[in-house]
């Protein structure tokens, strides 16, 4: 039964808030890998375990989240994970070395992915289904603002304060997040006693879906195919999801219910789903990338640049809601989300050396308005359809879609962007010879620089060779992720066609969903 007046709202502000805890978390480790690697005497390789080992429990989690909170009983799963994401919280904080890090992370990760789709269902039994656009609008932000944000508030803390408080930070708003959800989320039954627990299928979506979560995560790094290791986890993926499908589909108390995938409009959504995942994750590690690293701003700027785009979706998002809830088809606004995110990735693949902070303003507010009309409709199409039991199954796999179309959205562009950078750089080399006018002008001009500086000709001949390699390897990157630009939208562009495959649906309400 929905609630009304101050509980119903005291519950919403609740599970936005657990939601976003984990989604923030997602993000703002990264910014603070160096401080963190020299702090505990770690490599590079080795910190980016943090990132991962979180990554691949969070999304092992995803798809099991809707049995869980059948199984357990909804309320008692939602507490659980928020007591347990807080404490793992406070170890990670607290950690030692990276080892122990790595292992709180990875249980940190294992209760954030339990505060996802549980919410969304909660969230469902709260509001009146003649409000439900409203909360959808205001739950979907966290899926939009929370990775943006994470990074931006991670430097932030780094910057100011040690990097342990990127952790700590979560403790409070958790003991508030636990208190509340005690108090006034209303329990609902479980339906766990007596009934036989799929261990077999637990363990093979483990073995396949972690193994293809860290060959996304650690691909690039280890030179793909190269290592054996990451064979290995390709062999373990392919054999560990065939089992697994036909495990599910011939057990009669499965963890993950595939019959829900007859529904022809969920079909289509997961595909959709997988690629907005390509798109807003992938954007949003490019553009700090590109920002941080070849621009020169700080983390802090970045978070500035990217503020505005966020406050276009937080304002648009609510309307959207009110716009499916009017009847208007979740295909037509989600094929105009795309052909706008495809409009930021063009004016961004446009983007030079001489960029300022001005420049990015109009994209990002394009993008905001783009992801707006996108996220809510999507997820409308992927699971409005569903009853039942069957929704939190569907809220479960539509957020692991998501949640991998990010990984191989940041995998493929990181690859793509070594790989493009190579390129660039053998093609510009091209001109570095002194039949070219160009080339001789500049050499010539850093020449005399140096010399005016009271450099000798033997060391400013030096130093010219190495600012025409510095241009070089900056004009090389720069072209790099405009190349990547043009991807995301060409992604985005060629997924319209898809999400007509759903089907239309007179009166259907707009529906709550996040990761």
């Amino acid at each position: 039964m929905a609630e009304t007046g101050f509980r119903k709202w005291i519950i919403t502000i609740t599970v936005i808030t657990a939601s976003l805890l984990e989604l923030i978390d997602t993000t703002i480790v990264n910014v603070s890998i160096p401080q963190i690697q020299g702090n505990l005497g770690a490599t590079i390789t080795d910190a980016a375990w943090i990132v991962t080992g979180y990554s691949v429990a969070n999304v092992i989690i995803l798809p099991m989240s809707g049995w869980l909170g059948s199984f357990f009983g909804r309320k008692n799963y939602f507490l659980t994970s928020i007591v347990v994401f807080t404490i793992a919280s406070f170890l990670c904080g607290n950690a030692q070395s990276l080892t122990e890090l790595v292992l709180f992370r990875i249980l940190q990760g294992l209760a954030g992915g339990g505060l996802i789709s549980t919410a969304q269902a909660i969230l469902l039994e709260t509001w009146p289904p003649n409000q439900v656009g409203t909360a959808t609008a205001l739950f979907g932000l966290g899926a939009i603002v929370g990775p943006t944000i994470g990074p931006t508030i991670g430097g932030y803390i780094t910057d100011h304060a040690a990097w342990r408080w990127i952790f700590y930070v979560n403790i409070p708003v958790g003991c508030i997040a636990a208190l509340c959800t005690y108090m006034f989320v209303k329990a609902t039954p479980s339906d766990g006693k007596g009934k036989p627990i799929d261990w077999w299928g637990i363990a093979l979506l483990a073995i396949a879906v972690g193994s293809l979560q860290t060959i996304l995560e650690k691909g690039e790094d280890e030179d793909w195919f190269a290592t054996n290791y990451i064979i290995v986890l390709t062999v373990m993926a392919v054999l560990g999801l065939l089992l697994f499908i036909w495990r599910e589909t011939s057990t009669d108390h499965p963890i993950v219910n595939f019959k829900i995938m007859r529904h022809r409009s969920f079909s289509a959504g997961m595909v959709t789903s997988f690629i907005l995942g390509v798109g807003l994750y992938g954007s949003t590690f490019v553009f700090p990338v590109f920002c941080q690293g070849l621009l020169g701003f700080t983390a802090q700027q970045t978070g500035e640049i990217l503020f505005p785009g966020g406050m276009f979706t937080i304002v648009m998002m609510p309307f959207v809601g009110i716009m499916l809830n009017k009847g208007i088809p979740a295909q037509f606004m989600a094929a105009v989300g795309m052909v706008l995110f495809f409009v930021f990735s063009l004016m961004l693949a446009g983007s030079s050396l001489a960029s300022g902070t001005g420049d990015f303003f109009w994209p990002l507010a394009i993008r905001g308005v783009g992801l707006s009309l996108l996220f809510v409709p999507l997820t409308t199409l992927a699971i409005g359809g569903l009853k039942g039991a069957e929704i939190g199954q569907g809220t479960g796999l539509n957020n692991m879609m998501r949640q991998l179309g990010g990984s191989f959205g940041i995998a493929g562009l990181n690859t793509l962007i070594h790989i493009r950078q190579a390129t660039h750089r053998n093609n510009l080399l091209v001109n570095i010879n002194p039949y070219n006018s160009f080339y001789t002008e500049r050499f010539n001009n850093y020449m005399h620089a140096f010399v005016a500086k009271g450099k000798s000709i033997t060391d400013a001949t030096r130093m010219a060779y190495g600012a025409i390699e510095g241009a070089v390897q900056k004009q090389s990157a720069l072209l790099s992720y405009n190349d990547a630009y043009w991807v995301v939208g060409i992604v985005m562009l060629c997924a319209i066609p898809v999400v007509f495959l759903a089907p239309f649906v007179k009166g259907q309400k707009a529906v709550a969903d996040a990761h």
